[in-house]
């Protein structure tokens, strides 16, 4: 059994426009979880003594945890743990599945590594969807593949160093549930082939370091039209026209919105919360880094530089 420990999980911009359910990068805003006592007594539980933010109901964390045995099959000891959060919850930036992953992690510290892909299949079971839950294990820009058998494969992609997301969260905290709701159930062949071309341009201008094509590579037709009436701001945050702005989308469900960006960033945060303060509405800007990558590679290294993972 290892000692106590920290844990430290990654928060995610997932989407990136129009990769619905396919994309996402890590960002360094974190979860961390600190052990306090193992308690050896095969109870396969993990107990949050202490939460900041404040949590109600079953701590993601604690699910975590519980669904990775389950998973495992594997008797775990007591856990006990003490949990602080940068990551706004339901925001769009991934506290849940980074809560969930969290969980995850204390579950090998006290036990033995788990396989990726099984603590992939734990994530997903909890989330729902895959992409949020490979960038916290894997770190860095990864996109998701679910197979024939049911397993899902997670591609890592090179970010480039210079590259920043300027994020906007709103004080309206949205639920993914109440997001995906606002969804429409029938995409148009029209719209679908414009956010595949999109998303393959988009892949494609972050391994090339192409920023020209990242405006237009991060367009989306599927999911940000439905739920722009659920995000304050979206449609003017979308519509900014500067040189420096290479490009803007909803992060994730929303509400925060995301602006990618290479340089200039104070004045840049400052552009991006006037469109809130010009509505009356709060707000927090940060300038995020992405979480690099974990390195991990266990195949083939697959074209364009992506690898599974």
């Amino acid at each position: 059994m290892r000692v106590p420990g920290e844990v430290l999980v990654p928060g995610s911009v997932a989407n990136l426009g129009g990769g619905f359910d396919t994309l996402a990068v890590a960002v360094e805003l974190y979860l961390r979880v600190r052990i306090v006592d193992v308690r050896d007594d095969g109870g396969s539980r993990l107990v949050v003594t202490r939460s900041e933010p404040v949590v109600t109901g079953q701590n993601r964390v604690e699910v975590g945890f519980e669904t990775v045995a389950r998973h495992t099959g594997r008797r775990a000891p007591s856990v006990f743990v003490e949990v602080e959060s940068d990551i706004p919850m339901a925001a769009g930036l991934g506290s849940s599945a980074a809560a969930a992953v969290a969980g995850m992690r204390v579950f090998e510290r006290v036990t033995s590594k788990v396989p990726e892909s099984v603590l992939l299949a734990a994530a997903t079971a909890i989330e729902g969807h895959a992409d949020n839950a490979a960038a916290a294990l894997h770190g860095g820009l990864t996109s998701v593949v679910e197979q024939d058998d049911g397993t899902t494969a997670v591609l890592s992609w090179s970010w480039p160093d210079e590259l920043r997301l300027i994020v906007a969260t709103p004080d309206t905290p949205l639920s993914t549930a109440k997001a995906r709701a606002a969804l429409p159930d029938v995409v148009s062949r029209k719209d679908a082939v414009f956010n595949l071309q999109r998303v393959l341009s988009l892949v494609h201008a972050l391994q090339s370091a192409d920023y020209n094509r990242l405006r237009q590579a991060v367009q989306d037709r599927w999911h940000q039209p439905a739920r722009a009436a659920l995000v304050p701001q979206l449609g003017p945050a979308l519509a900014l026209s500067d040189p420096e702005v290479l490009g803007v989308f909803l992060s994730g469900a929303g509400p925060s919105v995301a602006l990618l960006a290479r340089r200039d960033f104070p004045r840049l945060e400052r552009l991006l919360r006037s469109l809130y303060d010009e509505a009356g509405c709060a707000v927090v800007v940060r300038t995020l880094r992405v979480h690099p990558s974990s390195g991990v590679t266990l195949g083939a290294v697959a074209a364009a530089h992506g690898r599974t993972i």
